[in-house]
């Protein structure tokens, strides 16, 4: 599954100031470069009026290149005796002065630029950003965006694909995450109030928009990511399940493993003869583990060790019995806890699978694809949980048979690799203590040789 990095910590939130709008959302810009100074005396009006054909009083319309706005707080309606209302009079109108709309076009313009323009954009500079609407968090945008650009696909083709159920352009990793931002409902709220020029907004705004044209896509991606992991849970599932059937047969049918069980029973009866504990007629398994920690007398060798020994003295052919237990590595492994979750899940995904293919035929011709390929996938994934459900049951009924073999709780895990791991290794600790005895015996050997040699040369001489 790919990591995706972990988000930034959030900043704090933005603030709003005499010039935004809240209901607009934040306005993120760079400030333009200043114009230049000029006066609105009478000569300068005249030369103004000379220079420039296209001027217009403030109140006048006309069509023209469209200007970066100003992001005010507006007053609607003048107050008797404001500065507002007495602007409106006729004679206050005629003193306003008159603007250079080609000077401002030039200046405050928002059309595309020339290519000259776009090539000294390309070019390391300080020049203004396009203004962006900013509706969403901040640090909830700044995430998303990061999500955006680990998927690096056309959000149109990324929700079509959702669509068309197709789990060839996103993983699952990657459609957890654009759960995770789907729109809320305060949000869509929030962009379907949104009245401005939605090419302004965002890259998570626009993201956002093009998920709320999918009906209940939150829903959808769901789906989507149940059935791109279905497969891979069912195949994890259904090897877990076949281990425990395989392991369960294995220790029932081996002879060497009974041995060893009846050999350490005989040991712990000895061991607690005339006690509360003694004449048992079996043990929990957990006791396995506790025969490393008795230790004989002389603490070089612990009960574990003597196992071992006697095992290899009177049943040597035993001693190899963990390999007719291959599969209690990998079972060892696994809990039957977590199995059951596992099985759970896949169950009520099952389940929503088909609460959506019902839902989804309602939803028109924008989902009659989905709808198509959901059937499709809900009926090979209902014929696999039904033969997973049966590989289940009959697992199940392994593990408490096994349970029930051992005297056990079948609620436990009797699956127990620790015994094993130990009793080989005592018994290659004997190996070797063997083999270091024998050494020593060879040279205590020798050395008696060459004293008797020895004692024999003084004997003949002179």
């Amino acid at each position: 599954m790919i990591t995706w990095p972990p988000p930034p910590p959030p900043g704090p939130p933005p603030k709003n100031s005499s010039n935004s709008l809240p209901s607009k959302g934040n306005v993120v810009s760079s400030s333009p470069p200043p114009p230049p100074t000029f006066s609105f005396g009478a000569k300068d009006r005249s030369t103004a009026r000379s220079r420039s054909p296209r001027s217009l009083r403030p109140n006048q319309s006309s069509k023209r290149t469209p200007l970066k706005p100003l992001h005010w707080v507006k007053v609607s309606r003048a107050t008797q005796g404001s500065l507002w209302a007495e602007t409106q009079k006729s004679d206050e109108a005629s003193r306003t002065p008159e603007i250079d709309i080609s000077e401002l076009e030039s200046l405050f313009s928002v059309a595309m630029p020339n290519m000259e323009e776009k090539r000294a954009r390309q070019r390391p500079s300080v020049a203004a950003k396009q203004e962006k609407v900013l509706l969403i968090d901040l640090q909830r945008s700044k995430n998303c965006e990061i999500m955006l650009r680990n998927i690096k696909m056309p959000l149109p083709d990324l929700m079509s694909s959702v669509l068309a159920l197709d789990d060839s352009i996103v993983d699952g990793d990657q459609v957890d995450y654009l759960i995770k931002f789907c729109p809320t409902k305060e949000e869509m709220e929030l962009l379907k109030g949104f009245t401005g020029n939605k090419e302004n907004l965002g890259k998570c705004e626009q993201f956002f928009l093009e998920m709320m044209k999918v009906p209940r896509v939150e829903s959808k991606l769901r789906i989507l990511s149940f059935k791109i992991k279905f497969l891979t849970q069912v195949a994890d599932l259904k090897n877990s399940l076949n281990t425990i059937n395989s392991v369960a047969e294995e220790v029932r049918n081996s002879v060497k493993l009974k041995r060893v069980m009846q050999t350490i029973l005989s040991l712990g009866n000895a061991l607690n003869q005339g006690t509360a504990r003694g004449s048992a007629v079996g043990f929990r398994l957990d006791s396995l583990l506790k025969l490393i920690d008795i230790r004989a007398r002389n603490n070089r060798m612990t009960l574990m060790h003597y196992l071992c020994k006697v095992l290899s003295d009177k049943l040597p052919e035993v001693l190899d019995f963990n390999k007719d237990l291959t599969y209690l590595e990998p079972a060892s492994k696994i809990q039957l806890k977590e199995l059951a979750e596992e099985m759970q899940a896949i169950t009520k995904g099952l389940e929503k699978v088909e609460q959506e293919l019902t839902t989804s035929e309602k939803d028109g011709p924008g989902s009659e694809i989905f709808y198509k390929k959901l059937k499709e996938f809900l009926a090979d994934a209902q014929a696999e949980g039904r033969s997973l459900a049966f590989l289940y049951s009959t697992a199940g009924k392994s593990a408490d048979s096994l349970a029930h073999y051992f005297g056990e709780d079948p609620v436990r895990c009797p699956f127990e690799q620790g015994f094993v791991k130990t009793f080989e290794r005592a018994h290659a600790e004997n190996l070797r203590q063997m083999e270091l005895e024998k050494k020593r015996a060879q040279m205590e050997a020798e050395k008696e040789k060459v004293k008797a040699a020895a004692h024999k040369e003084d004997l003949l001489e002179p």
